[in-house]
């Protein structure tokens, strides 16, 4: 998608367990990060009022709860969340969830984004939890619904961009979790690839978390990333 600053592509994930950890260390990425995620961890910490504070104070948020109900609430808790100014707001890729964040976002500024599969998924996963198809048809089929009901973007492995971006074009925002740089450890995701990788393939924003906020230099491993970033757009 055109128009995104490189600044921006970073989303930089305060998977942290309090609120003063999470300010501490935007504080200490200062310039270098403008956009940060903020879940369930930190929300449930009382994060709340932290994404009405770095919204207030110029850094866009990411507000990763994932919601997943029936639709009269998913409808109303997403016109609340809609008040704190918050860019991205997650829900799952189920047609019925979509449509109630889609309505509940109203005319604000608020951007819903469809958690397709989780990265932490595999094949084998699916199956055991019942699904009779692979992660990419999964995928795929969520992704097609999501554009049809008007969703604004996906959030989904790197492994699918390339397909997605073909099968949908340029329309709707692809954000990526599961990105490493080369030297990092994976972690507890499956699906990865580098920074410069996903943004071949097509993906408009980058979540990395441990490879900055646990990096021995936040800072130096944040601007390794951007670094990546504006080479890989050349």
């Amino acid at each position: 998608m055109t128009g995104i600053l490189n600044k921006d592509r970073l989303i930089v994930a305060l998977d942290v367990p309090q609120v003063r950890d999470a300010e501490a260390l935007v504080e200490r990425l200062g310039e270098h990060v403008t956009f940060y995620k903020v879940g369930m961890e930190l929300v449930y910490a009382g994060g709340l009022d932290l994404v009405r504070t770095l919204s207030k104070a110029g850094k866009k948020v990411f507000l990763d709860l994932k919601l997943h109900d029936i639709p009269n609430t998913v409808e109303r808790a997403t016109a609340r969340l809609a008040d704190l100014g918050a860019t991205f707001l997650t829900v799952h890729a189920f047609p019925q969830t979509m449509k109630a964040a889609k309505s509940g976002k109203a005319q604000s500024g608020m951007r819903i984004l469809a958690v397709t599969v989780m990265t932490s998924y595999d094949d084998h996963d699916l199956r055991e939890a019942g699904y009779a198809c692979s992660v990419r048809e999964l995928v795929e089929r969520r992704a097609t619904q999501a554009k049809d009901i008007g969703i604004d973007g996906l959030i989904l492995s790197p492994e699918e961009v390339g397909d997605v971006r073909a099968h949908i074009g340029q329309g709707l925002t692809l954000v990526t979790p599961g990105i490493r740089p080369a030297q990092s450890a994976k972690g507890d995701q499956k699906r990865i690839m580098t920074p410069a990788e996903a943004l071949n393939a097509g993906a408009d924003h980058l979540v990395i978390g441990r490879p900055v906020t646990a990096a021995p230099d936040p800072v130096a491993a944040a601007i390794a990333i951007q670094q990546e970033i504006a080479a890989a757009l050349g």
